[in-house]
């Protein structure tokens, strides 16, 4: 008896990790889905890292630069005070972007401007991750080639630590903005911040990347 006691003891501890495993098992099926990567990221680990360690002589791929963020922003101006429409500006940068976007404060009091400390002059979004790459993918593929006579981005807006900017005039040449229902045309940067510790890296990682330069 004293046999059998043991061996119904062993079973039983040997059942109980299988008993609190099943109790995690619908944690983990209630976590979202493993998404595919974006066809820039595809892109970037296939095909441009090889080529980025070949022309500068990278010794590991650490040392490859890469999309660090991207920052949208656009200034409030004249509608400041209104609240209307700081609600569609809002609402347009997060169709853009895929992010709800963030208001910019004033740090001080300019009475020549109208502007008061603590007043929201400014919206902003920062965008990392999937939702960088897959802003990049479509700012680069579809919304610049809509701008007016567009004939490439400049390839000398760089601050000199590798980061890159670029102004829109308007923000229509997003496929997600529907022109009937804009209130008024307005304009936005973009900075794209890279991991490149020159511009000469950076340059040569976004057009890699796809940037269309002017030639």
């Amino acid at each position: 008896m004293a046999e059998k006691k043991t061996e119904a003891e062993k079973s039983a501890k040997g059942k109980a990790p299988a008993e609190k495993g099943a109790k995690k098992a619908p944690e983990a099926k209630s976590g979202q889905t493993a998404r595919e990567p974006s066809r820039v990221l595809t892109q970037y680990r296939t095909e441009v890292v090889p080529y980025l360690m070949q022309k500068f002589g990278y010794k590991t791929v650490m040392q490859v630069p890469r999309l660090e963020k991207i920052v949208i922003n656009t200034g409030l101006g004249d509608i400041k005070d209104n609240q209307k429409s700081m609600q569609i500006i809002e609402k347009e940068l997060m169709l853009i972007s895929g992010q709800k976007p963030i208001y910019c404060k004033a740090t001080k009091s300019v009475a020549n401007f109208k502007v008061r400390e603590g007043m929201n002059i400014g919206l902003k979004v920062t965008l990392r991750g999937n939702r960088m790459y897959d802003f990049y993918d479509k700012f680069v593929s579809i919304a610049l080639p809509r701008v007016r006579d567009f004939r490439g981005v400049s390839a000398t807006a760089f601050d000199g630590r590798g980061n890159y900017a670029v102004g829109l005039k308007e923000q229509l040449i997003f496929p997600e903005i529907t022109y009937d229902q804009v209130e008024k045309i307005r304009g936005m940067d973009v900075c794209i911040v890279t991991t490149a510790q020159t511009d000469e890296e950076a340059r040569e990682l976004l057009r890699a990347l796809g940037m269309p330069f002017k030639k």
